[in-house]
């Protein structure tokens, strides 16, 4: 049994590195996935709608000739998307007026706090 405790590892070997920590996110709406085991294939979509707008969006890109990385947005999304930029532009410019004028630490921590907020909702492109 000692001997198989002190046997090295040869070129022959495979092994197998260990998952990383880091939290993984659905592939299509960005939703933070629960942690799995260490048993199986990662999970890539959240759940069985998310893995079907993928699969539809791959076909059309296919159909389309689309490079297969390209992001189709509907000018629904993008005025939105530009909407929610706006706002974090304008948060920004809060703070550093608010810094200018001499604000208290409690109210650059509010303000901090909102673009926090902001930019969460841009991490939710769909």
């Amino acid at each position: 049994m000692r001997e198989l405790a002190e046997h090295a590892l040869t070129g022959d070997e495979r092994v197998v590195p260990r998952r990383t920590n880091a939290p993984k996110h659905c592939g299509w709406c960005g939703r933070r996935l629960p942690e799995a085991g260490n048993v199986g294939r990662r999970r890539r979509y959240c759940g069985q709608s998310c893995r079907q707008r993928a699969y539809e969006r791959r076909t059309a890109l296919q159909r389309s000739g689309l490079p297969e990385d390209a992001v189709v947005l509907s000018d629904t999304e993008i005025a939105a998307l530009q909407d929610r930029l706006f706002q974090l532009r304008c948060a920004a410019e809060d703070i550093v007026t608010a810094a200018q004028d001499g604000a208290s630490a409690g109210e650059l921590r509010q303000l901090a706090e909102e673009i926090a907020s902001a930019a969460k909702d841009l991490e939710q492109l769909r």
